[in-house]
């Protein structure tokens, strides 16, 4: 009786290890990336209900204190993708040195997209 080279048992091992990987690829199975994302988007309006273009938009990631901006868009929105659901954010509008109220984006919150308005006063 013939004993099998250690090559032709590699090859098995490997072929058994792929197989499985490539048959879900191959039938559409095969596993997507899960994005664990949020995103917050909103509104900045003054006191007349009325937007607020190019006002600054100030998002403060609790934890690191990092800060990003966003210049609200002709009819006063603004977005900021890609935030960590583990983290509390806070978020407030500065339009020509008035201020909006500070809102925060709790971790707690498991929205996906989260909504908020914000006012000049």
């Amino acid at each position: 009786m013939k004993k099998p080279s250690i090559l032709a048992a590699a090859a098995v091992f490997l072929l058994a290890a792929l197989l499985p990987s490539l048959s879900a690829a191959q039938f559409g199975r095969a596993k997507e990336p899960q994005d664990h994302t949020r995103t917050l988007t909103g509104r900045v309006f003054d006191r007349q209900d009325q937007a607020l273009a190019k006002a600054v938009v100030y998002l403060k990631n609790t934890k690191s204190l990092a800060v990003k901006t966003y210049i609200s868009d002709p009819d006063g929105t603004y977005r900021f993708p890609a935030l960590s659901p583990n983290v509390d954010y806070e978020v407030y509008a500065e339009h020509s040195g008035v201020r909006s109220d500070t809102k925060t984006l709790s971790a707690f919150d498991n929205r996906k997209l989260v909504n908020i308005t914000l006012r000049i006063k």
